[in-house]
């Protein structure tokens, strides 16, 4: 059975980049969301195996909707996707719940290699 993946970035292009990466690799992309307070409904509507979530985006930020999907599901599998690069919000998306970080712009071998290391 296909790993299920919820795409979460308010960039088009970034979620149809992601999703041809995984797509190439065998997940079945159940789900997008623009935003975060869009990612936590759409988490509990899907269920997903995993999610990608980018930190910057309008209504509700990566760190609070990881926050609060680890609030719904302790076992979620979140890999943070975000330009910045910065110490403070890696460790943040960490302590958040996230279980690893990428940072954009993403190979699509390192993308592939962060969800096959939560299988």
């Amino acid at each position: 059975m296909a790993k299920t993946v919820l795409i979460v970035d308010d960039a088009a292009f970034m979620r149809m980049m992601l999703k041809d990466i995984l797509t190439k690799a065998n997940y079945e992309v159940v789900g997008e969301a623009s935003n975060g307070q869009e990612a936590v409904e759409k988490y509990q509507e899907l269920n997903p195996n995993f999610v990608t979530m980018d930190i910057t985006m309008p209504v509700k930020d990566g760190i609070q909707a990881t926050k609060e999907i680890m609030k719904i599901d302790p076992n979620a599998k979140i890999i943070v996707c975000s330009a910045m690069g910065q110490q403070a919000m890696v460790i943040e998306s960490i302590q958040a719940g996230a279980k690893d970080f990428i940072v954009k712009p993403f190979q699509a071998n390192r993308v592939i290699e962060a969800l096959q290391k939560l299988e």
